[in-house]
């Protein structure tokens, strides 16, 4: 591996900086406020802030290929580094937010003509939001062959029945679509039962009941996380991606972007704990002198920077292999991140919110934002146990 960034990445990264100090950072305070006002809405200041995205050439940064800008992933690990110091903003601001980045590739690669032209086009225009409802309520949803909602053939048309929970995005009015995940043959071997369908949001029998609380948090300025029954939801059999039986292997192809998408993002969030952590500690003074000089605070600045670099080597290791050997390939890597790398940035946000005190837990700062948000990715795509037991396994059989 070669550490340096190319000139693409390093022209990228300049742009993508000064945008987060000239637009994004400043925007902060405004956006909290119009973010406990607005409901389920996003704050109106992201549509100003994704008209200047465009225009600075910093737009759906994450998709390779035709559709997208066209970076590889180790050439957008750092960008979304970057993007990750204001999670709640520059992501939506340059349409490379989750659930939306997972759907638009799974529209980019098993799409077909007329799905990619309705649903994929204004995703990536930024016109309208998604989600991808795979999870439910009523199984253990971390075993993808678990999921129960059902989806049979009748004539021309798909019906749907099913309920699903913690939808994230389906709250948001923009969101136009899901992507659903069900069972089209209950019958079939258990990795060929799953199949993945298109659901406009006003298809009659879809019903949003309820958001979803995270750690206490809404999450409203992403489009929330929600619960949502399916009731004889029928859609035309045209709306099925790819073909029957073949979700689950879909959603293993969606899964491993997002999950480094999301481990990138982390390591920015981190890098801005160590820095707010640093310019609170050697600004207060506790019993005779600076919190900086407190042996304990420096022991916890110490190991934050030893973790971060740890993880971004790591996450920069996979990403390369990802490019180079392909998603199946650096299967054991992905899965090493996704265990490692929230719980080290839960770690580094635990100790900034100590060094804090009483702020580090009140809406003053960002950082109890942030932890739930670290916390909450031990369990999305997948929990730390699953993935271990995984990497266990693939271990285990090398001397088998």
């Amino acid at each position: 591996m070669d550490f340096a960034y190319d000139h693409v990445t390093e022209d990228l990264r300049e742009r993508l900086l000064h945008f987060m100090d000239e637009c994004v950072y400043p925007a902060e305070p405004a956006f909290e406020e119009q973010a406990a006002t607005s409901g389920w809405s996003p704050p109106p200041l992201l549509e100003d802030l994704k008209d200047e995205a465009r225009k600075r050439g910093l737009w759906n940064l994450f998709l390779p290929g035709e559709h997208g800008a066209g970076l590889t992933n180790l050439q957008y690990a750092p960008l979304a580094e970057i993007m990750g110091r204001s999670p709640s903003i520059a992501p939506v601001a340059t349409n490379c937010a989750a659930p939306d980045t997972g759907n638009m590739e799974v529209l980019a690669m098993f799409g077909n003509e007329w799905q990619r032209k309705e649903w994929l086009r204004p995703l990536l225009d930024g016109e309208i939001r998604s989600a991808f409802a795979m999870t439910e309520p009523d199984v253990a949803s971390s075993d993808a062959t678990n999921i129960a909602t059902s989806i049979t053939r009748d004539g021309d048309e798909y019906v749907i029945n099913g309920r699903k929970w913690f939808i994230s995005g389906a709250m948001n009015p923009n969101c136009k679509i899901f992507i659903v995940m069900g069972k089209t043959n209950p019958d079939a071997p258990k990795h060929r039962q799953q199949s993945m369908i298109l659901v406009p949001r006003d298809t009659p029998g879809v019903h949003v009941k309820r958001g979803m609380r995270v750690f206490g948090y809404t999450d409203a300025d992403h489009g929330g996380h929600a619960e949502v029954v399916f009731e004889d939801v029928r859609v035309p059999a045209g709306n099925l991606i790819g073909e029957e039986g073949g979700g689950f292997a879909i959603a293993q192809a969606r899964l491993g972007p997002g999950r480094i998408h999301h481990c990138m993002r982390l390591i920015g969030m981190a890098e801005r704990a160590v820095e707010m952590m640093c310019k609170r500690a050697l600004a207060r003074t506790a019993f005779g002198k600076p919190v900086a000089q407190q042996g304990v605070v420096q022991d916890w600045i110490a190991e934050s920077r030893i973790k971060i670099e740890q993880a971004r080597l790591l996450v920069l290791k996979t990403a390369w292999l990802m490019d180079t050997v392909g998603n199946q390939g650096a299967h054991t890597e992905i899965q090493a991140i996704k265990i490692s790398t929230p719980v080290t940035v839960e770690w580094i946000l635990d100790k900034a919110v100590q060094v804090h005190g009483a702020g580090g837990v009140s809406q003053d700062f960002p950082l109890a934002g942030l932890w739930a948000g670290a916390r909450s990715l031990r369990l999305a795509d997948g929990p730390d146990e699953v993935h271990k037991r995984s990497l266990a396994y693939r271990e285990l059989k090398r001397w088998m």
